[in-house]
């Protein structure tokens, strides 16, 4: 990555942070979910099965938690709520990587250094290929390459190749999308075009409207005790006892994403366990 023309205030020496949010849904179906992070975003297309949101804000800029892990923390709080599996795509200064959220297994990534060094493990590759159904054998080999040693290969260079393998997959980004552009130069490309829908940060009704939308268009609506069964409490309870130490570790660290997931979580449980109540009072009045 050298560009630094796009680096604002506090970002001198190396580009701008910037990031992205795949998911493998069409628009209309991320749309129900992606106002439960409470973030002002663009959506698009991106691809027959893909879309794309483009954050309109900034949180890591001004809060001094990093794009990393901030993306990471949507990306996680998205997957949960959805069947489909969420990739952050983010970059700094310093670094670039990806991280893929998928249900509620444990997050995978990678990292590369600004000069396209490999920081992460060659399993989180092999894992990340699994979990999307990628090719065994050609984006395996693919993907094998971005996790060794290139001195030609910088970190805007990996995320390309790794934009590249997943073209293959399905992946085609609206033009001005680019892998290592400034947040602000992301947010130029698609605001204005016909087809990028404005996700809104809900209040009241429409924050609940919300996640009942989620939750009724995810993998958790047969679960839900309304759906009838003690797999949907457990469920419900197990999501509780899942999202407080969330909330709790990052209140301790100051991470607006995994409050954000920890905060979905918890609401996803206290919902199902609202939904098991009434219909419970319902039945006893009658």
């Amino acid at each position: 990555m050298s560009s630094t023309e796009d680096a604002p205030d506090g970002h001198r020496g190396g580009p701008a942070p910037g990031a992205l949010l795949l998911c493998r849904a069409a628009p209309d179906s991320v749309a129900l979910v992606a106002p439960l992070l409470r973030e002002r975003m663009l959506l698009a297309g991106a691809g027959g099965k893909w879309s794309v949101l483009v954050p309109e804000g900034t949180p890591w800029r001004h809060g001094g938690e990093p794009v990393d892990r901030v993306l990471t923390g949507w990306a996680a709080a998205l997957a949960v709520g959805a069947p489909w599996p969420v990739l952050a795509l983010w970059w700094d200064a310093d670094h670039a990587g990806f991280t893929l959220a998928s249900g509620f297994r444990r997050p995978v990534g990678y990292v590369w250094l600004a000069d396209g060094t490999p920081a992460g493990e060659d399993e989180a590759m092999r894992t990340f290929a699994a979990r999307l159904g990628l090719d065994p054998v050609l984006d395996a080999q693919t993907l094998d390459r971005l996790a060794a040693p290139d001195p030609a290969s910088d970190a805007r260079a990996r995320l390309h190749g790794l934009l590249a393998v997943l073209t293959r997959a399905g992946v085609a980004l609206p033009g001005g999308l680019e892998a290592g552009a400034s947040a602000d130069r992301l947010r130029d490309a698609v605001r204005g075009r016909g087809d990028v829908l404005q996700v809104e940060r809900p209040g009241g009704r429409e924050a609940v409207r919300a996640r009942l939308g989620a939750v009724d268009a995810g993998r958790l609506g047969p679960w839900l005790p309304r759906a009838g069964g003690a797999r949907a409490r457990a469920l419900a309870l197990a999501q509780v006892a899942a999202g407080l130490p969330l909330i709790t570790w990052g209140m301790r660290h100051r991470s607006g994403g995994w409050l954000t997931a920890g905060a979905l979580l918890v609401g996803h449980g206290a919902l199902g366990l609202t939904y098991d109540l009434a219909r419970a009072g319902a039945e006893h009045g009658r």
